[in-house]
Formats: structure tokens, C-alpha cells, sequence
């Protein structure tokens, strides 16, 4: 059996989770669920996914700032982050390129 992609989805709704993962089979494509930035470093610390779906808006640490940590560490800085926002964030916004964000999808 090929080995299939694997994106780790951080947000806090379930709903939404439930929709990518949904959307993500669809495709073949594995997902891991975390529910916030503390929970996403600890997946990412047992597996190592191909792609990470940020949440801007997060319980404690944000998706910036998560997307900034996953980006400082060698081990995980190669991994493409995308940013979820359901806000007015613009894909050109300094501050997500500055933090490492390969794009932005807008919910």
C-alpha cells in the first residue's frame, strides 16, 4: 500500500476538524486532529506530518504564534504551515509571512 499524505489540523471546533478530515479523506490524505497549539506540538512530536492547517484563533497560544515556534525548531521548520482564519486576515499580511505561513485559507 503507497504511503498516504498526512496533515495535522489544529482548531478548537470540532465542526470544523470534522469537515477537513472529511474533505482531506476524500483525497486519501491522513489527518491528525489537535484542538490547540499544545496539543499540536505533541502530535507533532510523535509523527511528523506533511502539512499543518493552523487556526488563527486559538485557545492560549494563537496560530502565529504557534506557526513561529514550529518555524524556530530545525526539526519542524520544514514542515509548510497554512493558515484557517474565518477573519479579514489577507494572504499578503506581512505578519503571516513573517511567522513562515505557506498561505492563508480563508473559512
Amino acid at each position: 500500500m503507497p504511503d498516504h499524505k498526512t496533515v495535522l489540523v489544529v482548531d478548537d471546533a470540532p465542526l470544523n476538524r470534522k469537515l477537513i478530515r472529511t474533505l482531506l479523506a476524500m483525497k486519501k490524505i491522513r489527518a491528525i486532529e489537535a484542538q490547540d497549539a499544545e496539543q499540536a506540538f505533541e502530535l507533532i512530536r510523535q509523527q511528523t506530518p506533511d502539512l499543518v492547517l493552523m487556526d488563527l484563533q486559538l485557545p492560549g497560544l494563537n496560530g502565529l504564534e504557534a506557526t513561529r515556534m514550529l518555524k524556530s525548531d530545525p526539526k519542524t521548520k520544514s514542515i509548510p504551515v497554512v493558515i484557517l482564519s474565518a477573519g479579514s486576515v489577507r494572504e499578503d499580511d506581512c505578519e503571516l509571512r513573517e511567522a513562515g505561513c505557506a498561505g492563508l485559507i480563508l473559512k
